[in-house]
């Protein structure tokens, strides 16, 4: 009987990696596709930076756009630089992940007299794990907030824009309007 409990013992110890490690390779997914989406957005806002550059005209809103798509290609960079570390974070993440669940299992041929002499081993290995994913979960708040000011920015910007432009009837009705009156709730994630 205690040779099944053993067994069992190791063996649900070898799991809690194997689910850090499926909860690793998801964020590494979804930090992957944030990663293309801010390229192709980087890619996008150049294009626009660099049409708005050959532009000659006079208005003042002109300037204005440029300083917004200048702000939007840095703040771009800025998460794209940040994603990536939080790619690398990731990877190293589930890898020491699958490096702890490897030292359990070498730990369970052992044998009994051995294992109390490298149990720190697994448990060291799924402390830096624990931490390399806090550190990368950290990243990635910042890279959201980063994100959440671009927003907010062009939301900013098209609204001064739109009551350039708008018709006087609708500018009445919409006076004093600005994105913080319009979107109240996204004030809690600034």
């Amino acid at each position: 009987m205690s040779d099944l409990s053993m067994a069992l013992g190791i063996l649900s110890a070898m799991i809690t990696p194997a689910v850090l490690i499926a909860a690793c390779s998801s964020l590494i997914l979804a930090t992957s596709q944030r990663l293309g989406r801010v390229i192709e957005r980087t890619r996008k806002i150049s294009d626009q930076f660099e049409k708005l550059m050959h532009t000659q005209a006079d208005e003042a809103h002109l300037e204005e756009e440029r300083n917004t798509v200048f702000n939007q290609i840095s703040r771009a960079t800025r998460r794209a630089r940040l994603l990536q570390r939080v790619m690398a974070c990731l990877y190293l993440t589930l890898s020491v992940f699958v490096a702890t669940s490897i030292a359990l299992g070498i730990i369970a041929i052992l044998g009994q007299q051995q294992v109390y002499r490298y149990t720190w081993i697994p448990i060291l290995l799924g402390m830096i794990g624990a931490g390399l994913l806090f550190y990368a979960s950290v990243l990635l708040i910042t890279e959201s907030r980063i994100a959440l000011r671009a927003v907010n920015d062009e939301m900013d910007f098209v609204i001064r824009l739109s009551q350039y432009h708008a018709p006087k009837e609708l500018l009445k009705r919409r006076r004093g309007e600005t994105r913080r009156r319009l979107f109240r709730r996204s004030r809690l994630f600034e």
